[in-house]
């Protein structure tokens, strides 16, 4: 009973004209745009039953970011955000050229998170270069570029000048201990490395004062990459969100896993006391099962039945 595969990113935006940032400033194919139906998509997202959705899927190499926009919409973007703030998550796009791709960027990022250019990160931390920024509607997004012999062989192997794909979506946590205890002993991730970073490249990469953060990778149990990664700032301390981020806020991001035993892991999980968005395993249209729940931070998972019709998308 394990999740066994991060199969997509789920974003929710205000305005799907959003898509275009990612298309002429990154670089990234962007799909039609098209109407998420199915009923079954509210019941799951914990959404009343007339909201609707429109969807557009963006392609990051052979990976998927979805954008979806809700009506009736949620709630902005917070006016004030940081990377410490437990309600983060960001989406690291691997490039080979970081500095090229920093600079199709200029004049079109809505925030830079990241002080002045891309930042070369100590070798405690595989001496990785990063940059962090916003999309036009607040969403935190990473270029990361790993150098010889660091990072997943994949990204080694990636024909291409362009974004290959995203290494893993990283989330702000409160307990770092708590977070792994929930991702390895309820969801069967293992630990694929950890680190303590900080210093003035971690201070000018978050664009704040006094960074040091607890940097944990957690791999799938069939596919390692890409995985999830938690960030656990000793200080700055992270602030909690005012009010719960409701699936069609735009703070809201949904982690898409595939399952080996969907059914198995929601009453271990329900065991637990785990908190559900959905009311537990729920069916689409299209035979597709799935379930919904948070982590002890409130950021949203979905779990997928592995094998199942369409399990690739991050919708029903």
């Amino acid at each position: 009973m394990a999740v066994t595969q991060l199969l997509g990113i789920s974003i929710t935006v205000a305005d799907l004209a959003t898509a275009a940032f990612y298309r002429d400033r990154l670089g990234l194919e962007i799909g039609p745009e098209h109407t998420v139906s199915d009923p079954a998509w509210n019941t799951l997202l914990g959404l009343t039953p007339r909201t609707t959705a429109r969807a557009i899927d963006v392609a990051i190499g052979p990976m998927t970011v979805e954008l979806v926009a809700f009506d009736p919409p949620g709630l902005a973007y917070p006016a004030e955000r940081a990377s410490t703030d437990l309600w983060f998550e960001h989406c690291a796009l691997v490039c080979r050229d970081i500095a090229a791709a920093r600079e199709r960027l200029a004049g079109g990022s809505f925030g830079a998170i990241t002080d002045g250019g891309p930042v070369l990160l100590p070798p405690n931390t595989g001496r990785v270069s990063a940059f962090k920024f916003r999309d036009p509607e607040g969403h935190p997004l990473e270029l990361i570029t790993f150098p010889e012999g660091v990072g997943a062989a994949v990204w080694h192997q990636s024909p291409g000048p362009g974004i290959l794909g995203y290494d893993h979506t990283a989330i702000s946590v409160l307990d770092v201990d708590r977070s792994i205890a929930f991702y390895s002993g309820l969801l069967g991730f293992s630990i694929g490395g950890r680190s303590l970073n900080q210093g003035p490249e971690q201070d000018r990469l978050d664009g704040l004062t006094g960074c040091a953060v607890d940097v944990v990778a957690l791999e799938p149990a069939s596919v390692a990459t890409p995985h999830v990664e938690l960030l656990h700032y000793r200080t700055p301390l992270g602030r909690v969100a005012a009010a719960e981020v409701r699936s069609n806020d735009v703070a809201a991001v949904r982690q898409v896993h595939a399952v080996d035993d969907l059914d198995a892991i929601v009453r271990r999980l329900e065991r637990a006391g785990v908190r559900f968005v959905s009311p537990g395993v729920v069916t689409s249209q299209s035979g597709r099962r799935a379930a919904v729940v948070r982590d002890p931070d409130e950021h949203a998972i979905m779990l997928v039945a592995q094998g199942e019709a369409e399990a690739e998308r991050a919708k029903p």
